[in-house]
């Protein structure tokens, strides 16, 4: 990297901080210690530093920036606004208000150069960790000997915040053990937190801890241009197998002398000094001002990154002319495209009519067909292979040496691997998955959330889903995890009753481009539904379906999900003919189709309904309304056998019998 002129890059930093100072101000809202404090990291950043062009933000072989600490998000908005970006000087006034272009966290989608939402703390390094494998991955798979078209770093920016939280500790610590060495995390040790002093929570040793886990690691002065160029440079050009972390020491809310270094800059404290900031750092009375000089400057150094860009595409070029097949296979991927659900179908041969298995077996039987069809399918598992049943055969481990293995040993980290699996998810190459127990998703829901929240493709497969679990007691017996997850806007909840309907969950949430997908599956063996194998399928992928018709008058339905369904069952022939039995694998799903579908499955006319499910029961009411039952389990569990806890706790097809008698 070639240092540009200090006198520019002081002016720019100098600017930036008073766009910070005057956003935040204007709206009486944000943070402004990490803009502030953080000025000289992101000149050098954008004038030197990143390999990036304005003018194409998603090029697929740009250097990644990922603000992990976005509560600071005037730093991003501000140098994205100097560097050139769709970002105009219009939307920094309109920072935090309604349908702008600079809302108060960074949000993927919504801003030209964001590469992830960030808002809670320590996610964006898990992010960045994803990222950076997403990388790693891409060369492996796609360069050859004659020409390299990925070759990019990932860079994310983190304070004492981030890596405080746990899912930052166990991302890192995952980083500095497969050896990312394309990931740069810059830390903005300003030792202050929101409340206090720093030193009033932590006492870490930061960079010997981080040395300990492999990580190659240099401290500097933060406000030195030289410094930070040098630092970035060397970790940019020095592979010996380490992630980089650079420690900048930095003085918070630097430019407002009223509350610099102090706790009281971590916020819009300090905005209230804007007229005499402006002032210490020379800039005139007018707000939102960028000089003629800054503006050349980084006009000047667009120009030089179109080139380059415009340099590496005749080498892409070159690479496809001579790799066909490598070059469809990654700009389908690059564009979104996916098979659908009944292409994927396909590939799954129908299971056996008097079959009886858990369904994470039969999770497990379908994803390898899955796995040769579509070549971007990633899976990890929380170090539960063995029981998550996810693992693709014959398709390696993705290792400190081998790139290419597309099985991912995430440790007991299910923090982390949510973050993780959301960063390959942002970077778009590759269709990402993890699994653990269902009752472990609460160690991954602000990463669930966020996936919603960010429309990522991606999805969880989620096993032991019931207090089927049994012996291992209410610890491990999700009894509220699968409505909790159901409650998350955008994300599918698909949890199988057979065979048949894990095969179209699976081919549903590697099908599925608008947002994740959750697949929960049972540990207890489940026998196959009635009817044709082809029918459940399809029912399944519209997320509820008339699993077993009366044969007489419609006079009442029994609905079930997952391993209920087969009581739902065996109670109808007690009940007799007149008696509908509805699968109801997915609300969400079965929410989207049209209202003639949804009548003609749950007519309402028929209000005699009972809905069964081991878990709590609130939301089924949506579907048996207030003349029908739910019969749920609205407690915690029990330790003992499966079918003993089941029969305990009501999941019986006796009860659904006398239940229904009942009303």
């Amino acid at each position: 990297m070639s240092l540009p002129d200090i006198k520019i890059l002081s002016q720019a930093a100098a600017e930036a901080r008073g766009l910070a100072i005057d956003a935040v101000h204007k709206c009486n809202s944000g943070h402004l210690g990490l803009p502030l404090g953080c000025a000289e990291a992101g000149a050098i950043l954008w004038s030197s530093a990143l390999s990036y062009n304005p003018s194409k933000p998603r090029w697929i072989n740009r250097d990644r920036f990922i603000l992990s600490a976005g509560h600071g998000s005037m730093f991003i908005y501000s140098w994205l606004h100097l560097s050139g970006y769709d970002l105009s000087l219009d939307d920094l006034k309109n920072f935090r208000q309604l349908h702008s272009k600079t809302p108060g966290h960074p949000e993927f989608g919504e801003t030209d150069g964001v590469e992830c939402t960030t808002g809670p703390l320590g996610q964006g390094v898990g992010n960045a960790v994803g990222i950076a494998i997403s990388q790693q991955m891409a060369a492996a798979k796609f360069n050859t000997a004659e020409h390299t078209i990925f070759d990019a770093h990932t860079i994310a920016l983190a304070g004492d915040g981030c890596l405080q939280e746990g899912v930052a500790r166990e991302a890192v610590a995952f980083a500095g053990h497969f050896k990312l060495d394309n990931l740069i995390l810059i830390y903005d040790a300003n030792q202050v937190t929101l409340d206090a002093m720093a030193d009033a929570t932590q006492s870490d040793d930061t960079a010997a801890l981080y040395s300990a886990i492999g990580w190659d690691v240099t401290t500097i002065n933060g406000h030195d241009f030289k410094a930070i160029d040098d630092a970035i440079a060397h970790a940019k050009t020095n592979d010996n197998g380490q992630p980089k972390l650079i420690i900048l020491e930095t003085t918070i809310g630097k430019g407002i002398p009223e509350v610099e270094g102090t706790a009281s800059a971590h916020g819009e404290g300090g905005a209230k000094f804007s007229q005499s900031a402006r002032k210490g750092l020379g800039l005139p009375e007018e707000t939102f001002y960028v000089s003629a000089q800054t503006r050349s400057f980084f006009a000047d150094k667009a120009a030089t990154l179109e080139k380059a860009c415009t340099q590496w595409e005749t080498t892409y070029q070159a690479w496809k002319s001579a790799n066909p097949a490598l070059a469809t296979t990654l700009e389908t991927a690059v564009s979104g495209k996916r098979p659908s659900a009944e292409e994927l179908l396909k590939q799954i041969p129908y299971f056996p009519a008097d079959g009886k298995a858990a369904t994470r077996a039969s999770g497990g039987v379908a994803l390898q067909p899955l796995s040769n069809a579509v070549e971007q399918l990633l899976v990890g598992s929380a170090d539960l292979y063995g029981s998550t049943k996810n693992y693709l055969k014959d398709k390696g481990d993705f290792t400190p040496t081998d790139r290419t293995g597309r099985n991912f040993r995430y440790g007991i980290r299910e923090h982390a691997m949510g973050a993780i699996v959301n960063g390959i998810g942002y970077d778009g190459i590759f269709i990402p998955s993890g699994a653990t127990f269902l009752m472990f998703a609460d160690y991954m829901r602000p990463s669930i959330r966020l996936a919603g929240l960010a429309n990522l493709p991606l999805f969880h497969i989620f096993t032991h889903d019931s207090v089927g679990v049994g012996e291992d007691g209410p610890t491990h017996q999700p009894v509220e995890v699968t409505s909790s997850l159901r409650l998350i806007p955008n994300v599918d909840v698909i949890r199988p009753a057979d065979g048949e309907e894990t095969a179209a969950a699976l081919a549903a949430a590697i099908s599925r481009t608008e947002g994740p997908s959750t697949v929960i599956l049972s540990r207890q063996n489940l026998p196959e539904g009635p009817g044709a194998p082809e029918t459940r399928r399809q029912g399944t992928l519209k997320g509820g379906y008339i699993l077993q018709k009366e044969t007489a008058p419609l006079e009442g339905i029994l609905l079930a999900s997952g391993s209920e369904v087969q009581h739902a069952l065996a109670a109808a022939k007690v009940l007799g003919a007149a008696i509908r039995v509805v699968s109801m694998p997915s609300f969400e799903r079965f929410e989207r189709q049209s209202s003639a579908y949804k009548n003609d499955v749950l007519p309402a006319n028929c209000s005699k309904r009972i809905a069964l499910e081991a878990g709590v029961s609130g939301l089924w009411y949506q579907f048996v309304g207030t003349h029908g039952k739910v019969i749920g389990i609205d407690r915690f569990g029990i330790s003992a056998p499966g079918d003993t806890v089941m029969s305990e706790l009501g999941m019986t097809a006796e009860n659904v019998v006398l239940s229904y008698k009942a009303l």
